[in-house]
């Protein structure tokens, strides 16, 4: 499995902007983390212009499927988004960890 991060830009005042849309891409979000697809999600902070979400799967359509139903981007509250391959190298939950050569004395 390899992570995929969703990029969001969003309009000016996206935090009242959302409000009318925000239980229906909750509950999008909180399936997908279900279903083990969504693993974090969340708007940028101070300021919030964006939102980053956090996907794992075997090819970068779990994230693209999740934008095209996601009612943020159907409703233009995200004017702009866009799916990265992440290369997770360190941590419990890398999806290609490498790990630094051991010194042996």
């Amino acid at each position: 499995m390899t992570h995929y991060l969703l990029l969001y830009d969003v309009v000016p005042d996206y935090s009242t902007k959302r409000v009318p849309f925000r239980s229906g891409h909750l509950e999008l979000a909180w399936r997908a983390a279900d279903r083990g697809e969504l693993l974090l999600g969340g708007a940028l902070a101070d300021p919030i212009d964006g939102a980053v979400l956090l996907f794992r799967g075997s090819s970068r359509a779990v994230a693209e499927r999740f934008a095209a139903a996601d009612p943020y981007v159907l409703n233009g509250v995200v004017t702009r988004w866009r799916v990265r391959e992440w290369t997770t190298v360190v941590g419990e939950h890398a999806a290609t960890p490498v790990r630094p050569p051991t010194s042996t004395p």
